[in-house]
């Protein structure tokens, strides 16, 4: 077995001796650089990073089963991505990260790498370096946090956010309250427990074949979060020795089966966007058409919020995603290789199911025909995409007048005003949100509700933009509308008073405005100027591509391999 390692710490001459005498002042002995190999420890550990504040604590945990397998672990770090802090999105520095993945893995001795991921973009940024290099490599998510407790209910991180906020703004819930539930809502490490992002993300990696078996759903302060820490260790050193590498697990058949694991679950919207990025550094043709095609027919079996009842804790000991994956039988394709060298048929074949009102079955759904439905239409060429499993089945056929914000500033200076020409039959678009408007594409698609429709008792009413929306987030929400206001996309020439139509079950999206009057809107359009004109703001303006294509750099997809570069010395 050749080791790239050996490049570094095999030579018999004066570059060996500095590569092995500069490691050595960590007080590492000989037999480390025996030959045996070297496996790095991607750690997006961040203070700044609640979701991942752990993370310590699970490498070292990893170590442990590296040495114990014989390999030689070294912990590296990568800028790490904070949902919860990070402005004015951390999706703009998704790309980033990748790049920094992928180049802190060639340029070092590294023979495989476990990566450490939780937060929302954390999971696909470390996915999708990882996949430009290709190398033996096995993904260990962070996990949920405990359940939310407040006054003796269970309330879900962002989903019961959302809902206490709206509650204050029509007068249904007081300050004191509101602020007497934060202290309840986050009570141990890990990221969100609702069926957020970061959950949909864990649930990918478990689907993708790149997390061991129950990765998913432990929570992050379980006992058995670390158990797995140990064991991914473990494996990660096999796995380099059987040079079982990324290109292999992750197939056109592992995409599929994450597409719909995704419906199954009542996944993020979010997951689209990351899923085009990974195929396409790993190269495998996915396109959104393969998301309604594949998606539409899967039913969600999972109660969990913001589509349902309960939190990852409960689907942890309802049996976890194995369960799932085992009732969505000839779905899923069953010999799609996993990194324990195992098929994901394999691994779910035994699986049990613990509380059948977490987990439904697939003949008694929770919901039928979730996945994400693509939308088409003039309002979105390129496609846009929706969530019906958090949506109202009255406004899945929609028709209604806008009631157009020009961007995210425009939209909170004028929402609340109790004489803003609103109802509820209205769709309310934002603009200038998407990867190059804001930039980085940010999480306010499902835009709060005028206090004067909340206050007749209406909680959703249709609303279009070229943003995302967080995974916890619920409602009719058009996101990911392509192309954005700011490339020209039709979405920059609606005017307030122009009629939409939605129909999701036929997937169209369509502004009701002739073609010839689009034409003499957009002879009046002006595209916007960057934000900034250097470092890497500019670099993402002038590369991003569109929501449809994964928002990458278009420089990135595809891939550079892992081999040896030149030497420093």
């Amino acid at each position: 077995m050749k080791l790239r390692s050996a490049a570094w710490f095999g030579l018999r001459n004066r570059d060996g001796f500095i590569h092995r005498s500069w490691m050595k002042n960590q007080g590492l002995p000989d037999h480390l650089f025996d030959g045996r190999p070297v496996i790095g420890i991607c750690n997006t550990w961040s203070e700044l990073t609640p979701c991942n504040a752990h993370f310590r604590k699970i490498a070292d945990h990893v170590k442990r089963g590296v040495y114990e397998a014989g390999g030689f672990p070294l912990e590296f770090p990568v800028m790490s991505l904070g949902e919860t802090l990070m402005r004015p999105t951390t999706m703009l520095f998704r790309n980033l990260v990748s790049m920094d993945v992928e180049e802190s893995i060639r340029a070092n001795p590294v023979d495989g790498v476990v990566l450490l991921a939780g937060c929302d973009k954390t999971t696909p940024a470390l996915l999708m370096g990882a996949a430009s290099c290709d190398l033996p490599a096995l993904m260990l998510s962070g996990g949920p946090m405990l359940n939310g407790k407040f006054r003796g209910r269970d309330i879900g991180s962002g989903t019961d956010v959302w809902k206490f906020s709206e509650d204050v703004r029509c007068g249904a819930m007081s300050m004191c309250d509101f602020m007497a539930a934060e202290a309840c809502m986050s009570r141990s490490a890990g990221h969100c427990m609702t069926m957020g992002t970061a959950s949909t993300m864990a649930c990918v990696v478990e689907a993708l074949g790149m997390g061991l078996p129950t990765n998913a759903a432990i929570p992050a302060v379980d006992s058995r979060r670390y158990a797995l820490a140990h064991t991914a260790g473990r494996r990660i050193v096999e796995m380099v020795k059987e040079d079982l590498r990324m290109s292999k697990i992750l197939t056109r058949k592992a995409f599929e089966n994450a597409i719909r694991v995704v419906g199954a679950i009542g996944g993020s919207t979010n997951a689209v966007i990351h899923l085009l990025a990974i195929a396409g550094r790993i190269g495998v043709d996915l396109t959104l058409h393969d998301w309604d095609v594949l998606g539409r027919n899967v039913p969600c079996l999972l109660n969990l919020m913001p589509a349902g009842k309960y939190l990852m804790e409960d689907f942890y000991y309802a049996g976890g995603l194995p369960t799932l994956i085992r009732e969505l039988g000839d779905l899923i394709h069953r010999d799609a290789l996993t990194v324990n060298g195992k098929t994901i048929g394999e691994n779910v074949a035994e699986a049990d199911c613990f509380d059948r009102e977490v987990i439904r079955t697939a003949k008694d759904p929770f919901r039928d025909n979730s996945g994400i439905a693509v939308l088409r239409g003039n309002l979105c060429p390129n496609g846009a995409v929706l969530k019906p499993s958090a949506a109202t089945p009255e406004l899945m056929k929609h028709s209604g007048r806008a009631v157009v914000f020009d961007n995210i500033e425009d939209f909170y200076a004028r929402i609340d005003a109790p004489d803003l020409d609103v109802d509820e039959r209205s769709v309310l678009v934002l603009k200038n949100c998407g990867p190059r408007g804001y930039p980085g594409m940010p999480e306010v698609g499902n835009m709060p509700l005028p206090p004067k429709i909340l206050k007749k008792g209406i909680t959703d009413m249709v609303r279009i933009s070229d943003a995302r929306m967080s995974g916890t987030a619920f409602g009719t929400v058009v996101l990911h509308i392509s192309p954005e206001a700011a490339a020209g996309g039709t979405l920059a020439l609606v005017q307030n008073g122009d009629v939409i139509d939605l129909d999701v079950h036929a997937r169209r999206l369509q502004l009701e405005v002739s073609d010839s009057e689009l034409v003499r809107r957009k002879q009046q359009w002006k595209a916007p100027q960057p934000v900034f004109e250097r470092g890497y703001y500019k670099l993402y303006f002038d590369h991003v591509m569109q929501a449809d294509r994964g928002a990458d750099l278009d420089f990135l997809p595809g891939g550079s391999g892992a081999g040896v570069p030149r030497d420093s010395h």
